[in-house]
């Protein structure tokens, strides 16, 4: 079976040189990569054409049509029976392509999904942001694995699909704001086959400052609205925790006003919530100093998924505007 890896880049040709070296240590060679580069100001042409002799590798540039869209055409102009779709800030092992081929022999799956983990060079900062990503004190331990909360949705920074799905849905419907959750369910809708295929991971690089990290999970709770939108059954209780934490945060400082003893036992909560987190963060990751920014690292993750998803909760459910 030939794959057709689709890779949307966007102002990456350092972390897409670093994913095509690994294409080029795959211990199994069916395979071709699509690259689709959409709205950069630094192109990734010359990195692209750097591993003709190796890869069985095209690039497209296309206008800014985001993400979503931009692996659309990348699957129109793929060859392969199967398409693989995976981020371009992510690293494979060198037996990726030799998993998915043993996966889909012994347990056929129209539409896969695999986890991500974190690099064994990340820094600190990174280990901090992927424990507060995974850990069952922050997501319910959703992320990652086999626990989940309902049922699995493959996510596009790891999945793929036969030809057959594609032909089916056509891709993509939307281009950014939680459209691979859409589609996964879209797929689940029409009848095929979905699952993880947990030794099919990637190495996903976590982000390197609490700036970022804001942005992205602000992006995530947005995203999970309009995924509502989409298909209302999604949402779950976990995924309104952020946002109630982020109430929770803003009642201390008012409740000093109502009632000192409220206030303190409130920050008290607080205080309990925080150090549980030090202290698994600590075991988990063998260091103390890990624990200490996983502390702030949780109050940005709440901070920004929770004001994401308030403010387009108010905007597009309460007031059902679009």
């Amino acid at each position: 079976m030939l794959f057709s890896f689709i890779i949307p880049v966007y102002n990456r040709p350092d972390e897409i040189q670093d994913l095509l070296t690994c294409f080029t240590q795959q211990t199994e060679k069916n395979f071709e990569v699509i690259i689709v580069e959409s709205g950069s100001e630094i192109k990734s042409d010359e990195v692209v054409a750097s591993f003709k002799t190796s890869l069985d590798i095209s690039y497209h540039l296309r206008g800014n049509h985001g993400q979503g869209f931009s692996r659309n055409y990348g699957m129109s102009q793929a060859k392969g029976a199967y398409f693989c779709i995976l981020d371009s800030d992510v690293l494979i092992d060198n037996n990726y392509v030799e998993n998915l081929s043993r996966n889909l022999r012994n347990h056929y799956l129209d539409c896969y999904g695999g986890p991500d983990k974190l690099h064994p060079a990340s820094t600190d900062m990174q280990k901090a942001v992927n424990y507060c990503m995974t850990s069952i004190f922050t997501t319910g331990g959703i992320r990652g694995g086999k626990r989940h909360v309902g049922k699995f949705f493959p996510r596009s920074f790891n999945m793929g699909f036969s030809r057959a799905v594609y032909d089916a849905t056509q891709g993509f419907e939307i281009p950014f704001f939680g459209e691979d959750i859409i589609l996964s369910a879209r797929i689940m809708e029409k009848g095929f086959t979905t699952g993880l295929y947990e030794d099919v991971y990637v190495y996903h690089k976590r982000k390197t400052n609490y700036h970022d990290f804001f942005k992205q999970m602000n992006f995530f709770g947005r995203a999970r609205i309009n995924i509502y939108k989409f298909f209302p059954k999604t949402l779950k209780l976990v995924h309104f925790f952020p946002a109630a934490f982020f109430i929770f945060l803003c009642c201390i400082p008012l409740s000093f006003f109502i009632n000192t003893t409220l206030g303190l036992g409130l920050l008290i909560l607080l205080a309990i919530y925080l150090l549980i987190i030090f202290a698994d963060a600590t075991i988990q990751n063998k260091s103390p100093y890990i624990g200490i920014i996983s502390m702030g690292g949780v109050l940005v993750q709440m901070t920004g998924y929770g004001t994401g998803f308030i403010k387009d909760f108010i905007k597009r459910v309460i007031f059902r505007q679009e």
